[in-house]
């Protein structure tokens, strides 16, 4: 009699675990788009923004948790802010200082913005990881956030495309800007100046980007669709 009742219990657990994976399977299957195609959710504009933002504001957020303890690690006593103010690899992308300026650059060069800094930092931060994998000082907790950065710069830059791709369709902006000019037309390091930087100084400058990214896609949304959360 156990042994009739442990099996009905084995039976019933892999019918619950097939029934999970298969609707696990058909959620995923459902892919987000900016079109209308078979088996894909469009979203509204205002739900691409949402989600953009979100994810931006995690990426902050794990960049300044890491920089919090870059600081803990290496510079205990050091201030090194004024020191790297201007030496970031994305000096040469001209961005606009200030909320002001920021809403009067037309939607369709702050949008561009936006790209061109995520392009910037795809190498940059792929290779930091890499040099965060063999900081001995650092726990794997440490380098998996490095990881997990790069990979947020990559799903980011694709999801500002598709918001980009939906301003365009729905004519907000009329001129495609989901494919920023290539690193080295925009000038965006002399002979690739970032491999020149410490991890520090590379950080800092992440986590100063990741904060103007952050902000200009707030005033972007808020110009575009200001009835949702504005």
């Amino acid at each position: 009699m156990p042994g009739t009742i442990k099996s009905v219990c084995v039976v019933w657990l892999l019918l619950v675990s097939v029934l999970f994976c298969s609707r696990l399977a058909g959620v995923r299957a459902v892919s987000i788009c900016t079109n209308a195609h078979a088996g894909c959710h469009v979203l509204s504009l205002a739900n691409l923004f949402d989600r953009v933002i979100q994810h931006s504001t995690r990426m902050h957020s794990i960049t300044n948790d890491l920089h919090s303890e870059f600081e803990q690690y290496f510079l205990p006593s050091q201030n090194h802010v004024g020191r790297v103010s201007h030496n970031c690899h994305t000096s040469t992308i001209i961005t606009p200082n200030g909320k002001g300026n920021a809403q009067r650059l037309a939607r369709e060069e702050l949008t561009r913005v936006i790209l061109m800094l995520l392009v910037a930092w795809r190498d940059p931060l792929w290779h930091f990881h890499q040099s965060m994998s063999h900081q001995h000082d650092f726990n794997n907790f440490s380098s998996n956030k490095a990881l997990q950065m790069s990979d947020m710069v990559h799903e980011l830059r694709k999801g500002v495309e598709k918001v980009a791709e939906k301003m365009q369709k729905l004519g907000i902006i009329k001129t495609s800007v989901s494919k920023p000019a290539p690193p080295e037309a925009v000038q965006l390091a002399d002979g690739a100046r970032w491999h020149l930087m410490k991890d520090y100084d590379l950080l800092y400058c992440f986590r100063r980007d990741s904060n103007k990214i952050h902000n200009y896609l707030k005033l972007l949304k808020c110009r575009i669709v200001p009835e949702h959360g504005c």
